[in-house]
């Protein structure tokens, strides 16, 4: 179950934060870690702050861009200390463990840890379905990267043991499973156009708008056959055969 979960580290900077992470991801039985982008790696410093778990290091699968390191996920979680503009849907790492692991098991997960300094982007939050925020000191919120993924994987290795009672699974996607983040991007492109096309969005001030309809569907979780609809109606929009 634990294997379906990608701990994804964003641009990050320090090669010893990489080993950190690897090294609290192997404490909890967590061993599927994805880095886009780094800035140094593989590095010395990396396999030396992991402390033994420099195997997950050397299967650690690197990426040059974020949506191609989320491309095969069906759910997708933001790590972030800031406040945002426009909110997103906040869980903390024990509504996040459960919601994984016990409401929604099965799905391919990506959790994202973004850089050191800044976190992740707006644009990168645009992905995620839901914003992890871990509650601490609010006069001292700052946790090194490897502590903020310790918390999470303690909470998914927590869950992950619990036997829980059955559950009565609301919606049934037979063989439509959830669309993947790849899925999802081809159809806010093609959405994208369709508003630019049929008017109702200007191409200068559409930022805002999008983002507030991404939100829109990424809570109702389409299945792939879902998509495929809303596409077909995209098409019809823009005076496509029917």
């Amino acid at each position: 179950m634990l294997a379906n979960i990608k701990i994804v580290l964003v641009e990050t900077t320090h090669p010893g934060n990489i080993g950190g992470v690897a090294r609290a991801m192997k404490n909890m039985s967590m061993d599927n870690l994805c880095l886009v982008a780094p800035k140094i790696f593989p590095s010395a410093d990396a396999t030396s702050r992991a402390s033994g778990a420099d195997d997950l290091l050397a299967k650690a699968n690197v990426y040059p861009t974020l949506q191609e390191a989320v491309a095969d996920c069906q759910l997708v979680i933001g790590a972030s200390a800031r406040s945002r503009t426009i909110s997103w849907p906040e869980i903390t790492p024990r509504e996040c463990a459960e919601k994984i692991i016990i409401d929604e098991p099965g799905k391919k997960v990506a959790i994202l840890f973004g850089r050191e300094h800044s976190g992740l982007k707006n644009h990168e939050l645009d992905l995620c379905h839901f914003l992890l925020h871990i509650p601490c000191n609010s006069d001292f919120s700052s946790l090194n990267i490897a502590a903020a993924v310790q918390i999470v994987c303690y909470e998914l290795f927590i869950a992950a043991g619990v036997k829980s009672e059955p559950k009565i699974i609301v919606g049934d996607y037979g063989d439509n499973p959830l669309a993947t983040t790849s899925q999802m991007e081809l159809f806010y492109d093609h959405f994208h156009q369709t508003l630019l096309d049929i008017g109702f969005i200007n191409a200068d001030k559409s930022k805002t708008i999008m983002r507030r309809l991404r939100r829109i569907f990424n809570r109702t979780h389409l299945d792939s056959k879902e998509v495929d609809i809303l596409r077909g109606i995209l098409r019809m929009a823009q005076g496509g055969p029917k």
